[in-house]
């Protein structure tokens, strides 16, 4: 079933292409990972082009609790849209080649070439998504120099923009010790070195949690989240295990120095004592963060064409990581943005929707921002 709602994905956006009258490519890194890309040549193609990516695959649900069909987008009568997808990012990639249908009616033509791409597995990772389009000679071909990609909207009347992301550390802790009866009460057991290194990572935690409440002027962003989420050990209830494993979802703020910080958690490991180890389950290199200066044209472009739309932007740097982060490796910069304001945030939640007017609304405002940053003039873009 997974393999035809692959096929039945790319044969709608195929379908898209063919109704904008637009090119199309699919690009397989991996098998049964397709990367679907349309474009829209511009007046000076050898320029840098312009990215609208977007990602095909979204979470599972749990039916029994939406009020909805999760995949029958149903409107309620305050047009409300529910669908899993409609935030996380079935929207924006509508979104962009709606905003593409209006231009291409009004006979607008735009400097710059437009790349719109698909692609799968940003929900696990990217690794055989992005991450494997962004080193093939097929991305090198598309001459980006500029990339849009979601963000997360906004509760509020301010439109959110992220021109960074955390860096992504998932690490199991393997803490090794002194197996036998359950009756005993032996030195260096598993049990014990499991509790210690809990406690310095948790210290560490509630630092970074006080940091955030004592200061109103920091967001989540701009500390360190460290949280833990598996524990693994013990065959039976009597017996002392020999190996327990932890699990630590670690999300580390853009200013912190990943080198120094390596390096304090395996000084907290050999602090507990021996046999106590990190490996690393992912472990994403740190990106430098987009700027949002003049030195950045398209940012420059961006933000003029927010500002004539009374669109009010704040940037931040994002929480949690998206396909950007592949693309600001290479040096590309990009910025975070899904243009839902005044809505709650049901990312991954049950009962996400989006209401058709916010929805209408961005398409509109992309097709703005689009057209700006796509007359970008020629000149490089840091």
């Amino acid at each position: 079933m997974f393999l035809n709602l692959l096929d039945d994905c790319v044969a709608f956006v195929k379908r898209q292409a063919k109704s904008l009258g637009l090119p199309v490519q699919v690009y397989y890194c991996f098998p049964r990972k397709p990367i679907v890309v349309i474009t829209w040549i511009g007046k000076e193609p050898n320029l840098p082009s312009i990215l609208l990516n977007g990602h095909m695959d979204v979470v599972p649900v749990f039916k029994d609790k939406w009020n909805h069909d999760p995949f029958g987008a149903e409107m309620d009568e305050e047009g409300n849209i529910y669908a899993r997808g409609s935030q996380d990012m079935k929207s924006i990639s509508i979104q962009y080649l709606e905003a593409i249908r209006r231009l291409k009616r009004d006979n607008v033509t735009l400097r710059r070439t437009i790349h719109i791409s698909f692609v799968p597995d940003e929900e696990i990772g990217g690794a055989e998504g992005m991450g494997a389009f962004t080193e093939s000679k097929e991305f090198k071909d598309l001459n980006v120099g500029f990339a849009l990609d979601e963000g997360i909207g906004s509760s509020t009347d301010t439109f959110v923009v992220y021109n960074g992301e955390k860096t992504r550390w998932v690490m199991r802790v393997y803490c090794i010790g002194q197996p036998g009866h359950g009756v005993l009460l032996l030195d260096n057991t598993a049990g014990e070195k499991a509790g210690k290194i809990i406690n310095k990572f948790f210290e560490f935690r509630n630092q970074e949690k006080k940091r955030l409440e004592n200061d109103p002027n920091l967001t989540l962003s701009d500390v360190t989240s460290l949280n833990l989420t598996m524990m693994e050990g013990g065959v039976q209830a009597n017996i002392i295990p020999q190996e327990v494993i932890l699990t630590f979802d670690c999300r580390i703020a853009p200013d912190v120095d990943v080198v120094e910080f390596e390096e304090r958690l395996n000084k907290w490991c050999k602090e507990v004592g021996e046999d106590v180890w990190i490996e690393y389950q992912q472990k994403d290199a740190h990106v430098p963060v987009t700027k949002l200066d003049e030195s950045n044209p398209y940012w420059v472009a961006f933000k003029t064409a927010c500002e004539n739309m009374n669109v009010q932007l704040q940037p931040q740097i994002l929480a949690g990581i998206t396909d950007n982060r592949f693309i600001r490796a290479l040096g590309i910069p990009a910025l975070g943005f899904s243009p839902m304001v005044n809505t709650p945030l049901l990312l991954h939640d049950h009962n996400e929707y989006l209401n058709k007017d916010v929805f209408l609304r961005a398409i509109e405002i992309y097709r703005n921002v689009i057209t700006a940053i796509a007359n970008v003039k020629n000149k490089t873009a840091v």
